[in-house]
């Protein structure tokens, strides 16, 4: 159920005060047993949300990290490991994490040109994030649901997951760390938790990726609809199911929800939910390199068994979405299933009649009319990418056969 709104922050100290009072302002105080509170966690008493929209860590360590195959320290260990071999690959080893911050010392004209990966950007964020709490303290502190059963306590965070992760890399990969192994947090009875609040903090924030709003899109839809939502890491057939879903038939919960998003309206709110489509490989891809809907929703187009390859060309080749259009709406990338007894596809028969060409054409002829027919050096190679997987799959077909 959502919280009733009130906005008595009365009880809330000076510790509180980088907090926003109408994300605090939802909850209510009916009873001293149901008040806020702040105090010092041991770290290990906190877990993650598993299915928090934003996505910290990579899928495959966040999955396994949820599934209780990794520790945090392992986890992060996983994080650092990755992003060394990506390092060490552009000839810029490291040892340490804290040589992953921008030297001031260093001249060389390149620092600014590097193109990092989303791995080495997270981890150096997350790196950035620690000395700060370091030099500075942690004076945000995160916000927790007490799910505490028995006399075991156990606290899941609600808000501030990036703020937990760079505490433990400050803990156990940055040297000379004084700390306690706490954490400041302010404390929620569980059932005072909410997804609206937890909504609310992601898009005050940084923002979310486009696809990390399709699952937000989708787990506010699933709550006012009444499914249970999981306290364990789910697949992206979990949000799925908000593809059945709408908000006319929850009206009351329409401007909360798109509040909640960040004031976006229902078209925005569509074309979000829409996302939801792509495959599990586009969706984790878009997701890393934070590729916008207004990119995306053209690949919707197309069938799924192309949705992983157009998103790696929109990486690839930085489309922009003209380009993608362009891409997406020609006929070289939506495959018809026809039954090969029926009649063949006049496409077909003209690039079977092609193949008879080969000896007979360069490859020099071939990107100069690729050129000339796409006028742009992106488009064409996208399209060689293309016409050779439709080559590869055809050759897989006649082996079959």
């Amino acid at each position: 159920m959502m919280a009733g709104k009130t906005h008595n922050t009365s009880r809330i100290d000076d510790l509180l005060a980088s907090v926003s009072g109408d994300l605090l302002g939802e909850l209510q105080h009916s009873t001293p047993d149901t008040r806020l509170r702040v105090e010092r966690i041991l770290l290990e008493l906190i877990r993650p949300d598993p299915v928090q929209p934003r996505r910290v860590l990579p899928e495959s360590i966040h999955t396994s990290f949820h599934n209780s195959r990794l520790t945090p320290t392992q986890s992060l260990r996983e994080l650092v490991q990755l992003v060394q071999v990506a390092a060490r690959q552009r000839g810029r080893p490291f040892s340490s994490v804290l040589e992953l911050l921008p030297n001031p010392d260093d001249e060389r004209e390149d620092e600014t040109d590097v193109k990092l990966s989303p791995e080495e950007e997270l981890l150096r964020d997350l790196v950035n994030l620690a000395v700060t709490i370091r030099d500075d303290g942690q004076v945000n502190p995160l916000t927790v649901v007490d799910v505490s059963q028995g006399v075991t306590p156990l606290f899941r965070i609600e808000t501030g997951e990036r703020r937990y992760w760079a505490t433990w890399l400050l803990r156990d990969f940055i040297p000379q760390y004084s700390g306690d192994g706490m954490i400041p947090c302010i404390i929620i009875p569980a059932n005072q938790s909410s997804i609206f609040r937890q909504a609310k903090e992601n898009t005050a924030r940084a923002g979310l990726t486009a696809v990390a709003m399709a699952r937000q899109a989708a787990l506010l839809l699933l709550t006012v609809h009444g499914y249970e939502i999981p306290a364990y890491a789910v697949g992206h057939d979990f949000y799925r199911q908000a593809l059945e879903l709408d908000l006319r038939s929850r009206r009351e919960y329409t401007d909360v929800i798109l509040s909640a998003m960040g004031g976006i309206d229902r078209i925005q709110f569509s074309r979000l939910k829409a996302l939801l489509r792509l495959s599990d490989e586009a969706f984790e891809l878009a997701d890393r390199y934070h590729i916008e809907e207004g990119k995306l929703r053209y690949v919707l187009a197309v069938s799924p068994d192309y949705h992983a390859e157009i998103v790696r060309q929109i990486i690839d080749f930085n489309l922009t979405v003209k380009q993608i259009k362009e891409l997406c709406e020609g006929d070289g990338l939506d495959t018809d299933t026809t039954d090969p007894l029926e009649k063949l596809p006049a496409a077909a028969v003209k690039m079977a009649r092609a193949a008879q060409a080969t000896n007979s054409t360069s490859p020099q002829d071939i990107a100069r009319a690729l050129m000339r027919q796409e006028g742009d050096v992106n488009i064409a190679r996208a399209r060689l990418q293309a016409f050779h997987r439709l080559l590869s799959e055809a050759e897989r077909y006649l082996v079959g056969e």
